[in-house]
């Protein structure tokens, strides 16, 4: 100890003098080494292991001072570092010693070992360092909490079009993989996962409080009316195609009033959603490389760090971001196709007479909408949301054609109308060769381009060809009568429903007569088939949903639009 203080003294004289306990521990391991040089040999006569029982003492000795540090530590600090860095050096010295002493005993020296019980300082060196790896984290997470309400995903707020958080959220993440690797400590490999892990769920709970919120496709989806028949030379027609056409409009804000009014949620902000994303998916290989090359700087990290690769990655985080981008992506081509353009859409497309109601002025705002997402979103995920934005205007053609409701009936003659429209839909997309790929525009329009055969396909073969797949379908079971094929959602020309529903939207006689006869179905939607909430009835023969789907709300008038409608019925013989 005499020793040691006189080190001590000369330390204090040093820029960075080392506690005390480094200083004992230097002065320990030499006074080792002294008494393996000059003492052992001579004592040796009297004990066989005399070194080995030397420095089984002074390890015994400065054991009970380490102890009592370790025990006091409560954070890391480079005092502690040094101190435990050198105990650790320490008891190796002293191990070593006796491990080559005790070589030509019998048990090679495990006695000896057994009477120096570890100092633990690795241990504690590693719970300090996950410690305040733990601290910096909590403290990560808490910044992005705050940082995400404070977030306007302004398209605005720099060039390329992503979030300030994301960018924030980064640079954080940088200093502290840096901050690690100037950690003095020795174990900077073995304790690697533990920042990586802990950084890639801040980022991963980044990317999930990014999209929440946001919606997705079946959010923005009308839910599909009940069944009905078409109405054949109707001079009311029109009127009650109106009166539809408003129900229709009322059901599908009462879907998504939660949605409008945030300016959060708009196509734009959207957009720098998925920027934000895409660029933290693109910036962890970045951060792996990085990690590398802190790797090979560090001095205790060994081949096998490099041999297989780095192992020690960001695996939730990526996958969060190609889930989020998705989810995001379908968000906004629905949002975009079912609910900002809904009035020109489900609203608009083929209600009343098809010739008069096309598509060119959905084309035009698709248009418009598709010119701010081109300008909006980063070239490496444009691609993708012009595909989804591609696939909803199949589904919402498709979804007018065969679940537009009894505002929408079509003729034979109607067929070529929906053919030049549907063509001029997918040359929106192809934009002459400057757009999507010819073959992904085929591929996502496969399914429409199959159903609209057909609408020019005439009734009795519809019929004979409905009732041929139904017995398919059911079996013998359904030869005494027909049973109401389910809807899938999955439009197909020889799928049951399909078939069924492009005879609901047939315009002529004997479509009516056979769905009336068959399945009773009525020729406008009935109050009776709701209830005084607006919801649909489960037990209405015609009501059906896609699976997944939420329950119809169809808003209609109170008891004196059902009084008036009774009226109507009882004088013109509806039904």
């Amino acid at each position: 100890m005499e020793k040691a203080d006189s080190s001590r003294r000369a330390s204090k004289n040093q820029p960075n003098p080392l506690p005390v306990l480094a200083i004992l521990a230097k002065d320990v391991g030499e006074l080792a080494v002294h008494e393996k040089q000059v003492f052992s040999p001579i004592l040796k006569g009297w004990h066989p292991l005399a070194a080995g029982v030397a420095v089984a003492t002074l390890h015994s000795c400065y054991a009970n001072e380490i102890k009592q540090f370790i025990s006091g530590i409560t954070e890391l600090t480079p005092d502690a570092v040094q101190v435990l860095r050198a105990a650790d050096k320490l008891e190796k010295d002293l191990v070593q010693i006796a491990v080559e002493d005790a070589v030509d005993s019998d048990d090679g020296g495990k006695a000896i070992i057994r009477e120096m019980p570890p100092y633990e300082a690795e241990t504690a060196i590693a719970n300090l360092v996950k410690g305040w790896i733990k601290t910096r984290l909590d403290r990560l997470k808490e910044w992005v909490d705050r940082n995400l309400q404070q977030e306007v995903w302004n398209p605005q707020a720099n060039q390329e079009g992503y979030a300030l958080s994301a960018v924030e959220t980064l640079r954080i993440i940088d200093e502290t993989l840096d901050a690690f690797f100037q950690l003095p400590i020795p174990a900077h490999p073995a304790l690697l996962p533990d920042v990586i892990v802990g950084l890639d769920k801040c980022l991963q709970y980044y990317v999930i409080k990014a999209k929440s919120g946001c919606a997705s496709r079946n959010t923005y989806i009308p839910t599909m009316p009940a069944l009905t028949r078409c109405e054949i030379g109707s001079k009311f027609q029109g009127v009650w195609k109106k009166k539809e056409k408003s129900q229709n409009t009322q059901k599908r804000n009462s879907q998504v009033t939660t949605m409008n009014g945030d300016k959060s949620f708009g196509i734009p902000q959207l957009c720098v959603r998925i920027n934000t994303l895409h660029h933290i998916r693109s910036e962890m290989d970045v951060l792996e490389k990085r990690i590398v090359t802190h790797l090979r700087n560090c001095e205790s990290a060994h081949l096998e760090d490099f041999s297989n690769g780095l192992s020690k990655r960001f695996e939730l985080t990526p996958a969060a971001c190609v889930e989020g981008v998705q989810q995001l992506s379908e968000a906004v081509a629905y949002k975009i196709v079912f609910h900002d353009l809904s009035h020109v859409l489900w609203d608009g497309l083929y209600v009343g007479e098809p010739s008069s109601s096309r598509i060119d002025p959905l084309l035009q705002e698709l248009e418009q909408n598709l010119l701010v997402i081109s300008e909006t979103v980063h070239d490496r995920v444009r691609t993708r949301i012009i595909t989804d934005i591609m696939k909803a205007s199949c589904d919402g053609f498709l979804l007018v054609l065969l679940a537009g409701g009894p505002s929408r009936a079509f003729s034979r003659q109607d067929s070529q109308i929906i053919e030049d429209d549907f063509k001029a839909l997918k040359d929106l997309f192809w934009a002459n060769g400057d757009g999507l790929p010819a073959d992904l525009i085929d591929k996502f329009s496969a399914t429409v381009r199959d159903v609209l055969p057909l609408f020019r396909t005439d009734t009795e073969s519809l019929i004979e060809r409905f009732k041929r797949m139904t017995l398919e379908a059911y079996g013998s079971s359904a030869r005494s009568r027909l049973p109401l094929p389910p809807t899938s959602g999955q439009w197909n020309p020889t799928e049951p429903n399909t078939l069924l529903r492009v005879l609901c939207y047939r315009n002529d006689e004997a479509a009516s007569r056979f769905l009336k006869k068959t399945y009773n179905l009525p020729k406008k939607l009935s109050p009776k088939a709701f209830s005084p909430e607006g919801e649909a009835q489960a037990d209405h023969p015609a009501t059906q949903r896609p699976p997944g789907s939420a329950v119809t709300t169809w808003p209609l008038d109170s008891r004196k639009f059902r009084h008036r409608l009774y009226i109507v019925e009882r004088f013109i013989g509806l039904g």
